[in-house]
């Protein structure tokens, strides 16, 4: 893989990791395009871990208070641990499924429900105030959203998406929702690496170009982090109805040239 592929994948990761449309199914995506197969699974953990970089200075803040005061930030603790376990549950229970969406057959169904997703929140938001804050969720609250996060382990499937529109589901703040799912991206990110290195690692490391690493993470790290800001401001002021279209087109074009069109090698 040479710099410029590098650093124009780091770019979408971080762009589509913390953007309601999926960081793995366009990294998916652009690999089958570009028709990157060694080394492809380990540089996708290199990049998860750069946009990792990008959350925890955007949110650093909070993330320090929960260290120096954890008792005083219990509920943050509380809350992320439940969902993390859920999703933990979910990555290991579906191992064989989530292998078998990796190979990309069903991303253009992923995206399509992405898109449905969207539709759902920009629509719940419209039924009512939402006043529910992340100290006073219920253990349900957390289990949903965890439950949720799971199902976004399928590339296509938005995480970010997917735990915001859970949150919106359980009435939760527009403030709220954006803090509550990019600091569960934390030991997302992070429990994802861990648990796909040993393959990554077998798949092909060894052939890697470790320039072209070092470019594509710090290119995912810069784009990750303009991302979050961006998202922060999207999901408190507009609507997501844009990234619903988006999703919905691409995911359309991806079913239609996987069964007709073939113009990628799937």
């Amino acid at each position: 893989m040479n710099a410029f592929i590098a650093i124009i994948l780091g770019l979408v990761q971080g762009l589509c990791e913390f953007l309601p449309i999926s960081s793995s199914g366009h990294l998916l995506l652009l690999q089958k395009i570009f028709g990157i197969s060694d080394g492809g699974l380990f540089f996708t953990v290199m990049l998860h871990l750069g946009t990792l970089a990008a959350v925890l200075v955007v949110y650093r803040k909070r993330i320090i208070e929960m260290l120096l005061h954890p008792v005083k930030q219990a509920k943050y603790w509380i809350w992320m641990i439940a969902a993390t376990l859920v999703t933990t549950v979910m990555a290991l229970v579906f191992k064989d499924v989530i292998d078998a969406a990796n190979e990309g057959g069903l991303l253009g169904f992923c995206f399509l429900f992405t898109a449905a997703l969207l539709v759902l929140c920009d629509f719940m938001r419209q039924k009512g105030e939402c006043t529910l804050t992340v100290p006073s969720m219920k253990w349900y609250h957390a289990v949903f959203i965890g439950f949720v996060q799971g199902v976004a382990i399928l590339p296509g499937i938005s995480r970010s998406g997917s735990t915001i529109t859970g949150a919106t589901l359980c009435r939760m703040k527009k403030e709220d929702a954006a803090e509550f799912s990019f600091l569960l991206s934390i030991p997302a990110i992070l429990g994802g690496a861990v648990l796909e290195i040993p393959d990554a690692v077998s798949a092909g490391a060894a052939n890697i170009n470790w320039l072209s690493v070092v470019l594509g993470v710090a290119a995912a790290a810069v784009s990750g982090y303009f991302a979050v800001r961006f998202m922060i401001k999207l999901i408190t002021k507009h609507s997501l109805w844009g990234f619903a279209i988006y999703t919905a087109i691409l995911g359309a074009f991806i079913v239609l040239d996987q069964n007709i069109l073939h113009l990628i090698a799937w």
